[in-house]
């Protein structure tokens, strides 16, 4: 008997075919990954995409300022901290001066920081220690200001006298030592020539700028007149202004505005 073989057919694996389909697979899974990578750090590319797009630049700028005000300089902060601090206006602590010392004249008066820890003591008048401000005013070793105020006898012997500027009581007054016969001859004479009262110099000052009087101060002119200094700080800018004003007749000379 003649047996003949049986041909026995198997199906091929298609190798190449999965080999194919594996290196398609991995070509799209890179190219997936290098997209999503583009999209979420290539800034580069993303602007250049969206210029080619004809869209706009897109940038994350900064809030503004909640208080949307300009920066100040150094010596307009430094204004700002200290008027913010007085309660006790000037021509009231002039007043108080000039009451100290019987007879005076206020030839000067400016806000000042006061020393770390000054406080209120009793006057050479016999005036009580102030006791502390029911209002909250700064406790001694707290930073607040002070007015300083110097004022002259008819004969001009000058005394300096401290005033709190938040609670407008007296912190110190003494006579000023080592004074100079020409200087107090001087003084005597300008007393002699005032007309016009800090109250009346602060206000024309004011009226022609609001803000707050920080320094008033008597000098005298090129012509021999004598002329009341006053400065004034506006509180929408911190920028300082100064006036001088005829002490006879209240008549304003001059203003110069500071900016820095």
């Amino acid at each position: 008997m003649n047996l003949q073989p049986i041909p026995v057919y198997r199906a091929s694996t298609p190798r190449a075919r999965r080999v194919r389909t594996a290196g398609v697979l991995y070509v799209a899974a890179a190219a997936a990954a290098a997209a999503l990578l583009s999209g979420c750090g290539n800034s580069g590319d993303d602007k250049t995409a969206r210029a080619a797009a004809g869209q706009p630049e897109v940038r994350q700028t900064p809030s503004p300022s909640p208080t949307g005000s300009a920066r100040l300089t150094e010596d307009q902060a430094a204004r700002k901290a200290l008027v913010t601090t007085a309660k006790v206006t000037a021509d009231k602590a002039a007043a108080t001066a000039v009451g100290e010392v019987s007879g005076s004249t206020l030839l000067s008066i400016e806000l000042k920081r006061s020393p770390r820890g000054a406080s209120p003591t009793a006057s050479p008048t016999g005036s009580p220690s102030p006791s502390p401000s029911p209002t909250g005013s700064p406790s001694p070793g707290a930073r607040g200001a002070v007015w300083v105020a110097e004022v002259s006898e008819k004969d001009g012997t000058e005394h300096t006298v401290r005033i709190d500027a938040a609670s407008g009581d007296v912190i110190r007054a003494r006579t000023d030592a080592g004074q100079d016969a020409d200087d107090k001859a001087e003084r005597a004479e300008w007393l002699t020539k005032i007309k016009q009262t800090p109250e009346q110099v602060a206000k024309a000052a004011t009226d022609r700028k609001k803000g707050t009087v920080t320094s008033m101060e008597l000098d005298d002119a090129d012509s021999g007149d004598v002329i009341w200094s006053v400065e004034v700080v506006t509180t929408d800018d911190w920028n300082k202004t100064t006036y001088d004003i005829d002490a006879t007749t209240g008549e304003v000379l001059s203003e110069d505005v500071d900016r820095d």
